[in-house]
């Protein structure tokens, strides 16, 4: 499986709607792009602290004032998915066993 990015749409604290289309972890505008075209979404606004959260934490998400279109959800959450990447460990006590 290649690396990809999952994007959702959440409404009523639920996922609403969902694709994946095929991206690199440098640059995720064109996978966006692409994924708000099959979804039929416009393009959200990437402003630097989407791309802070996106370099962090290789995923981020567009509230309803990041589009120029009213949209019909809560919110647009983008998330890079490796799944060749190490699972991370948890460092909470209480999850050693």
């Amino acid at each position: 499986m290649a690396t990809a990015l999952w994007v959702k749409t959440i409404r009523h604290h639920r996922t609403d709607r969902q694709t994946t289309v095929p991206c690199g972890r440098g640059d995720p505008h064109e996978a966006l792009r692409t994924a708000c075209h099959e979804l039929d979404l416009p393009e959200p606004i990437w402003l630097d602290k989407n791309e802070r959260e996106w370099d962090e934490f290789g995923m981020t998400r567009f509230m309803p004032d990041a589009f120029f279109e009213a949209v019909p959800f809560e919110r647009v959450e983008i998330e890079y998915i490796d799944p060749d990447a190490p699972k991370k460990k948890s460092k909470d006590p209480r999850n050693a066993f």
